[in-house]
């Protein structure tokens, strides 16, 4: 039986009906690739927002949607969802959310949002129509090896956790959360380090 490198990039494609049962096969398909590659502590999260946006393709468009996944070096996962709906859902960067009697709408691509290191779309033009949502998640072992490459030469724990942080926004090329993690580093270290500690009342 032939073995695959856990660190060789892989990619699955999921053609999905429009059907209420879409995002449980969604979910059943993802964890069993996951758990192939030796992904599986993704799986909780990758899964929950794997159904957020199938769902949302279930429930605002009139088509099929397809599910691709995708694996780079055994670290990260990137999660595809495309529909046939042009339009991009407001919390995804198409425009101003609409008010609701229940505030229910919505909800689901929030969580997505709140939930993934980076997200976000693509629209098409009209050789193939309809709109890609998309999300990716780190491997916690990826957050771990940073944090092993890196020694706080004052011997803080804290200072290394957060350089760890500010290295793997900056390798990702997330400029706002490399921005947010440098100034945690830099008023941390200050606060800490440099600033003389005030003496406590007897």
């Amino acid at each position: 039986m032939a073995t695959v490198s856990a660190s060789q990039p892989w990619s699955y494609t999921l053609e999905l009906p429009r059907d209420p049962r879409a995002p449980g096969i969604a979910r059943t398909t993802l964890q069993a690739v996951l758990a192939s590659h030796r992904m599986s502590e993704l799986a909780e999260t990758a899964t929950l927002l794997t159904c957020e946006l199938v769902t949302n393709a279930y429930l605002h468009t009139e088509g099929p949607c397809s599910l691709r996944m995708h694996g780079s070096d055994g670290n990260q996962l990137r999660v595809a969802v495309w529909d046939t709906s042009p339009v991009v859902p407001p919390h995804f960067g198409g425009g101003t959310p609409q008010r609701n009697g229940t505030g229910e709408a919505g909800r689901g691509l929030l969580l997505v949002r709140m939930c993934a290191d980076s997200w976000g779309s693509r629209t098409y033009d009209k050789r193939r129509f309809g709109k890609t949502l998309w999300f990716e998640l780190a491997h916690p072992r990826r957050a771990q090896a940073a944090k092993a490459t890196y020694a706080s030469p004052v011997g803080c724990t804290e200072c290394a956790t957060l350089e760890a942080v500010r290295r793997e926004a900056v390798r990702s090329g997330d400029t706002a959360k490399g921005v947010d993690a440098t100034i945690a580093v830099r008023s941390h270290f200050r606060d800490a380090h440099l600033l003389p500690r005030r003496r406590t009342a007897p």
